[in-house]
């Protein structure tokens, strides 16, 4: 309706401006046509702007013409549409939803859940959420995620839930969460598990639990290092006496006596003072006698 007022206001003001000629007086005349110019640029500028659209950054556009709704959506910027068509902008920046949900474990223990969902409008979608929707989505899609929340910890115990598999409850409630949003017309950015509330007595006896298996954990790795290392100085001693074995077994009587001689040679040969007992016949090892070095001679 205002591009038509808007166009109709331009045409009455062409018009007078036109019978402005039949007026005598020559500064009445001046006076008309200067207000029916003016009154008629602005009829006119309304109306161009009928036509040109601005979409602001961070939306699309939907076409509405008398009811019906355009699948072709609007990017942002300046768009010429229909002066009779009227134009909704959807936001398409990423929208945070917090929530607090009491829900149960796997053993029916009462938990409560801070929790968040961030998510986004498909650009390409949003003519089918505006048909099927509307324009506020959230109290729907709360509805999703409460269910999905607490479909997903009732398969848990509150244990798991309170510590364990905390990140995998989080990837579970968004693999399941996204198929449903997605044919809403929407994107799944990431969903929050923030805070989990239990009583007091629970939350006690999970952490008493948890630091038990700690201590256990540790337990077991003090044990199976003691046991790496007795095995270790088993093969050590293991190897040793294999050494010695086959050390023995090359020692005869003729080379213990070539290693005894080859020994003796080598002390004769030097300039220390010393004197070599031979042994008996019978294979006797030789004995080295080293007089003291500080004694004078008379």
């Amino acid at each position: 309706m205002g591009f038509i007022f808007s166009l109709l206001t331009s045409l009455i003001a062409s018009l007078i401006y036109l019978q402005s000629s039949k007026i005598t007086s020559t500064k009445t005349q001046i006076a008309v046509r200067g207000i029916t110019i003016l009154i008629g640029s602005i009829a006119l500028l309304a109306s161009i702007s009928r036509l040109l659209v601005i979409v602001p950054p961070g939306n699309v556009g939907i076409v509405n013409f008398f009811g019906k709704v355009s699948d072709n959506t609007l990017d942002s910027g300046v768009h010429l549409v229909n002066p009779f068509a009227k134009v909704l902008n959807f936001s398409t920046r990423l929208k945070d939803i917090k929530e607090n949900i009491d829900t149960t474990s796997q053993e029916g223990l009462s938990l409560n859940l801070d929790v968040s969902l961030q998510y986004r409008l498909d650009p390409q979608k949003a003519a089918l959420v505006y048909k099927t929707i509307g324009i506020d989505e959230k109290e729907l899609i709360i509805s999703r995620f409460r269910s999905t929340v607490r479909a997903i910890t009732a398969n848990y115990p509150a244990s798991a839930i309170y510590s364990t598999q905390r990140q995998e409850i989080v990837q579970k409630i968004d693999q399941k969460l996204t198929p449903q949003i997605t044919s809403l017309g929407f994107i799944v950015d990431q969903a929050l598990l923030r805070n989990i509330k239990m009583p007091d007595t629970l939350q006690t006896a999970i952490q008493e639990k948890l630091k038990a298996e700690q201590e256990n954990e540790q337990m077991k790795f003090v044990l199976e290092k003691e046991r790496q290392e007795a095995e270790r100085k088993r093969i050590e001693a293991k190897g040793v006496a294999d050494s010695q074995k086959i050390i023995s077994g090359g020692l005869t009587n003729q080379v213990l006596q070539l290693r005894a001689i080859e020994a003796t040679e080598k002390l004769a040969q030097s300039n220390n003072s010393k004197i070599v007992v031979l042994g008996s016949e019978k294979g006797g090892m030789p004995i080295l006698i080293q007089p003291d070095s500080g004694t004078t001679k008379p």
